[in-house]
């Protein structure tokens, strides 16, 4: 919004420059985007009245004038404007005027005929960049006086670019009552006078559409005048607010829309037929604008009509038909308030945007028309003459928007800002932002005013405060954080530890449902009787997993079938289980699972290719086990669990209690759930995984390490990590490593046996260990593996 720095110093005058308004604006939230002057800088031009007004004897455009300027002389100037006439008073540049852009006026013939000076336009002293013909003053205007002088032109347009919630500062009245607020001084108060009027005419209105406009005046004036010219003082103040003048009428509504920010409209009054209406457009209709354009109607659009068709888009745009001309003599004069949810958007979809859209799209007072239809009609009756009729207004006033109460807490208050302001201070910028205060406790109960559409909670009234009281006087303090170390047990194992672990050996992370299909999940658990939900989303998901194992199988099925050949998937979840003694009857175990299926690595010209098997998944599930750095307390048996192989299945216990498995999916079972490539799944609990041994510092050994090899033979069913748990109880401390390396069946071994390789490599930490030293270690253990296994060593 633009408007005339003199203008607002009308209303309110703060003892602060230009420079120190525009930034304390900008700091109160109505961001300034610039300062220009009203008009170019010149000098020498004063008011002039034409005297003498002849044409010239050598050119037929151009005029012989003498000018009266105040001097004892009439100044003979040649003047080419075609407005030139006698008695007009005009902006005359003397002899050693400056004008916009350097220009010197000097003595001068123009075709013969001398010439004092310059008879100047708005163009050439930079008011304005457009105009035919020279200025035309008042004919009250002072004959010598200075033209910035009187014209005011040594003033500033201020241009401010407010934000969608302050649509109460569209206007000179709410900038300075703004202004005024943050200087703490009084505002001229306007006097607006009721008018009586002298005639009886009126036109009746109808709220058809009470949501849309709850409240809308009407007033009729007749016998006006448009041959009437709009004062300069008016002209000059619209165009320093970036309104051309059009007519007196128009002119008029346009001021008391930017002086009170309330939007106008005037009809010519023989257009109308029977009443007003303001109702929503009918489906279909049209409407011809005031700028010729063909408007096709929303439904959803509100319009001003009389009893046979559409007048205007409410709040938006006149119609051409009902438009004020140069043959008007009687007109309806418009006061409305439009609730702004039923005028936003609406221009927009029309391609239009309007200084009365821009507004009600914003909020306008609700309780301004009356002073704005009075403002009006007084300017009018001054300018085009006329008689007024009475004020008709229909409103619904439950429609209204309501005066709203909000509370601000003197605690509530400090603690959001960080700093203290008075009691006192803050009711008076309460008050003077027009709230109705009262204190009681420590707590101001404030009436929000109807213009201020922006005011609801109680953040609104803290954000007033501050941003009147300055955000600059409120003391730059640093925040201060106080950091209390979290207590975290080394021993316990972050989830992500297990997931980075898995990423790293090629698997992708899945999240699956908790419901599952219980047809498939019998399946894989027939015995699992798994919780049924009793109002499930569909009938596929209408069970509880009871392990992690359906999920990530359905999701191996739906990678295979898109033509996934390697397939390496886990994640990290509940499972649920029946338990009477748990909350709610349900146990909820957190699992680790996970599967894998069809290559081992990609297709590559170095690798062959290769399928996975039961033993790269032991592999993966040893990796996991590895970070509790503790594999010694779990126990790995041969043992055939739900769904799986039984000849490539094992079961994973600590301290004799189950807490997961791993094997390959029986060949059943792979078939009914539609899978084609083998695939081999584990789950452990996340409970036995989550701690882990923390690691002792000893002392390295310099001593040299020695390493002996040992081939026993056994029987078949003897497992080999029973053997190696032997050795280690047996090898004391000085056996630092145990190693498997090789197994072997076939020729030179008896059936129903197998020839185990084993290395043990012995170190002692105070000694180099001597060969009886470590032949009386590898006696004990082949003794041992003797008598627990019936073990001998190969020859």
């Amino acid at each position: 919004m633009k408007f005339s720095e003199k203008w607002l110093r009308e209303w309110v005058n703060p003892a602060i420059d230009t420079q120190a308004l525009a930034e304390q604006l900008s700091m109160a939230g109505l961001e300034v985007d610039g300062v220009e002057p009203a008009a170019a800088k010149f000098s020498g031009v004063v008011v002039g009245e034409v005297v003498e007004c002849g044409q010239h004897p050598d050119a037929d455009k151009l005029r012989v004038t003498k000018i009266n300027v105040g001097g004892d002389e009439l100044l003979d100037i040649v003047c080419g404007a075609p407005n030139c006439r006698q008695g007009i008073k005009v902006a005359v540049a003397t002899v050693g005027a400056v004008l916009p852009g350097d220009f010197k006026i000097k003595k001068a013939k123009l075709r013969g005929q001398p010439s004092h000076g310059m008879l100047c336009a708005f163009v050439e002293l930079g008011i304005s960049e457009e105009g035919d013909g020279i200025m035309e003053l008042p004919l009250d205007a002072p004959v010598g006086t200075d033209l910035r002088e009187y014209l005011s032109l040594d003033d500033s347009i201020i241009d401010v670019d407010l934000t969608p919630n302050r649509g109460d500062c569209l206007g000179i009245k709410g900038i300075a009552r703004e202004v005024g607020v943050l200087n703490s001084i009084d505002v001229k108060a306007l006097d607006i006078p009721v008018l009586t009027p002298t005639i009886d005419d009126k036109v009746s209105i109808e709220l058809v559409n009470e949501d849309a406009c709850p409240r809308y005046l009407g007033r009729v004036i007749k016998g006006i005048n448009l041959d009437a010219e709009t004062p300069l003082w008016m002209v000059e103040k619209l165009r320093r607010s970036g309104v051309r003048a059009i007519d007196p009428v128009v002119d008029v509504t346009n001021y008391v829309l930017i002086e009170l920010g309330h939007p106008m409209h005037a009809f010519d009054l023989k257009a109308i037929e029977g009443g007003i209406k303001v109702r929503s457009a009918d489906a279909g209709e049209e409407l011809v604008l005031l700028d010729g354009n063909t408007a096709k109607l929303n439904e959803s659009t509100l319009v001003i009509a009389d009893h046979n068709k559409a007048l205007a888009i409410a709040g938006i745009f006149g119609g051409e038909q009902s438009g004020v001309t140069e043959q008007t003599t009687d007109i309806l004069l418009e006061s409305a308030f439009f609730n702004p949810v039923a005028i936003a958007g609406q221009a927009r979809s029309y391609g239009l945007h309007t200084d009365a859209s821009h507004r009600y799209e914003r909020g306008v007072d609700f309780a301004l028309q009356h002073d704005a239809m009075e403002r009006a009609t007084a300017l009018l009756l001054e300018i085009v003459g006329g008689q007024a009729g009475p004020v008709v207004e229909a409103v619904a006033k439950d429609k209204l928007p309501k005066v709203t109460e909000v509370r601000l807490r003197r605690e509530r208050l400090d603690r959001v800002i960080g700093h203290h302001i008075d009691d006192a201070k803050v009711t008076d910028i309460l008050t003077r932002l027009g709230l109705d205060v009262k204190i009681v406790d420590g707590v101001w109960s404030a009436d929000v005013p109807s213009y201020r559409f922006d005011i609801r909670i109680e953040e609104d009234l803290i954000e007033e405060v501050a941003r009147v009281y300055g955000y600059n006087s409120i003391p730059n303090v640093a925040p201060t954080a106080k950091l209390k170390m979290t207590t975290h047990n080394e021993a316990n194992i972050a989830v992500n530890k297990f997931r980075n672990t898995l990423v790293t050996r090629g698997y992708q992370e899945a999240i699956t449902y908790s419901f599952v299909d219980p047809k498939a999940q019998a399946i894989l658990h027939p015995d699992s009787n798994a919780l049924i939900l009793p109002h499930p989303i569909s009938t596929d998901m209408s069970a509880m997993r009871v392990s992690l194992m359906p999920g990530l199988l359905a999701s191996v099925m739906y990678n295979q079938n898109r033509q996934q050949p390697r397939i390496r998937l886990f994640e990290h979840g509940l499972k649920f289980l029946r338990d009477e003694h748990a909350e709610n009857g349900v146990n909820q175990v957190a699992v680790m699972g996970g599967v894998i299926s069809g290559l081992v690595y990609g297709e590559h010209w170095v690798e062959e290719k290769r399928v996975v098997d039961f033993y790269d998944l032991k592999g993966d599930v040893e990796a996991l086990l590895s970070l509790t750095n503790d594999t010694s307390r779990f126990e790995i048996k041969a043992e055939q669990s739900d769904g799986l192989h039984p000849g490539q299945s094992a079961v994973i216990y600590v301290d004799g209690k189950k807490v997961g498995f791993f094997g390959a999916i029986h060949p059943q079972v792979q078939k009914s759930l539609d899978i084609n490539n083998a695939a081999f799944v584990f789950e452990i609990e996340m409970p036995a995984l989550e701690k882990r041994k923390l690691p002792e510092a000893v002392g390295i050994s310099k001593f040299p390490s020695n390493r002996r090899d040992i081939a026993i033979l056994v029987e078949d069913q003897v497992k080999s990590g029973d053997i190696l748990e032997v050795i280690e109880k047996v090898g004391g401390n000085q056996l630092v490593d145990l190693n498997l390396f090789d197994v072997y069946k076939g020729k030179g071994i008896e059936p129903n046996y197998k020839s185990l390789a084993i290395a043990l490599t012995l170190q002692a930490v105070d000694r180099t260990l001597e060969e009886k030293d470590i032949n009386q270690v590898v006696d004990k253990v082949v003794a041992a593996l003797a008598e627990q296994f019936n073990a001998s060593l190969r020859d």
